[in-house]
């Protein structure tokens, strides 16, 4: 194999971490022939790998390869041709990150998964891929998941080295929420908001590093998969701007067409594209819920950190609280958008708000609650904001 590449892993592999894994680690099929993780800039994806690698016996790390589609080395090679000489050499593990930066990536992948049964594949790119309608058909071969950034959960353990349990919504509901070693989880949680979303917080500069993830997501990876001339790129930065002066914000396609001097049938593709690659998130209705079609109500910008990247301590205190809930529970409920309060999943109704929201708008309303900031320990149906950070 290219001793380049082969350098570059051992570099790499030197500087893993094994204390802390994200949520997704245990849950993925490392042995399956073709996996594809998928997610926004900065959440783990390639630390997720490496740790993988790390953790192998040597005799299965020796017949392990990661690289990177934007090694130099692929200016002159194909991953075809890499492939192909990685398995006659009894390579058998391969791992290929950030895979949407190589162009034609869905039909070699196809390729080699076709031409070598032997090889198990692994690969990581950006959430705004859709994989399954590349040039390529992958749908009958490839198992794909999606990660988010940090829990609140996830920030305690990695950030301050405390540790609790993932909490269902049952238990959330049922206040089964006290974590052993942090009577006060208020503090965190605050900082959380501002700086806990994304692992990359602990290098530092991190106001820097997120204002870089924005602007590279909207500017280059949603236009390099869409197809998007630079100018859209910068269109699609400003609409950014736009919902994050406004969230949570009604979708309006007329007039945020005529602002950016697009078409109006573009509105609904470019906050799609928005949304998988993890800028804003829409809330639906019940009609189709977070995966389904159902009329967007509502759109939120992402998580509280791009919220305060954007608008700094002028962000308002209750989209942040809204944006929070929505973020942390998304993943593993269908949330919906309600009728007579903020938010839906399945049969249950919450409102979210400050110390003092009070039942009156949900009152009547059965299977209801109110979600409170500012308090530490729930009380019946008053549960505290940060409870539900646990939840993965």
């Amino acid at each position: 194999m290219d001793t380049t590449l082969m350098t570059y892993m051992r570099e790499q592999l030197a500087f893993v971490k094994l204390d802390f894994k994200r949520y997704l680690y245990a849950q993925l099929p490392w042995e399956a022939r073709l996996v594809g993780l998928m997610g926004p800039r900065g959440v783990g994806k390639s630390t997720m790998i490496l740790q993988h690698i790390s953790e192998q016996a040597e005799s299965k790390k020796s017949k392990s390869l990661y690289v990177s589609t934007d090694h130099s080395f692929f200016n002159t090679h194909s991953l075809i041709e890499m492939a192909d000489q990685f398995v006659r050499e009894g390579g058998e593990w391969l791992y290929i990150d950030e895979i949407h930066k190589y162009e034609g990536w869905s039909r070699e992948l196809k390729q080699m998964y076709d031409s070598h049964p032997e090889l198990h594949i692994f690969f990581t790119g950006s959430s705004v891929l859709d994989i399954l309608r590349g040039e390529a058909d992958l749908s009958r071969r490839v198992l794909l998941y999606d990660m988010q950034g940090l829990s609140f959960r996830e920030y305690l353990e990695l950030f301050h080295h405390i540790q609790t349990p993932i909490r269902t919504l049952e238990e959330v509901l049922q206040g089964q929420t006290q974590i052993h070693d942090l009577p006060h989880p208020l503090p965190f949680f605050n900082q959380y908001l501002h700086e806990g979303y994304y692992p990359f917080a602990l290098e530092g500069y991190f106001q820097q590093r997120l204002q870089q993830v924005i602007r590279l997501t909207m500017e280059v990876d949603i236009p390099l998969y869409a197809n998007m001339s630079p100018a859209t790129g910068r269109k699609l930065r400003r609409m950014l701007s736009i919902i994050a002066a406004n969230v949570p914000y009604k979708p309006e396609a007329n007039s945020l067409a005529t602002e950016l001097k697009v078409s109006r049938n573009s509105i609904a593709d470019y906050l799609l594209y928005m949304e998988k690659a993890g800028m804003i998130g829409q809330l639906r209705d019940e009609t189709g819920g977070m995966r389904g079609l159902g009329k967007t109500e509502k759109v939120y910008l992402d998580n509280t950190n791009i919220i305060y990247a954007m608008s700094g301590e002028q962000a308002n205190i209750g989209n942040i609280r809204e944006t929070f809930f929505y973020n942390q529970t998304r993943l593993t409920q269908e949330v919906t958008s309600s009728k007579v309060a903020d938010f839906a999943i399945g049969p249950y109704t919450f409102e979210v708000g400050g110390q003092k929201k009070s039942h009156k708008q949900i009152k009547d309303v059965t299977n209801s609650f109110v979600v409170r900031d500012d308090i530490e320990y729930a009380n019946g149906d008053i549960l505290p904001l940060w409870s539900f950070g646990l939840m993965y």
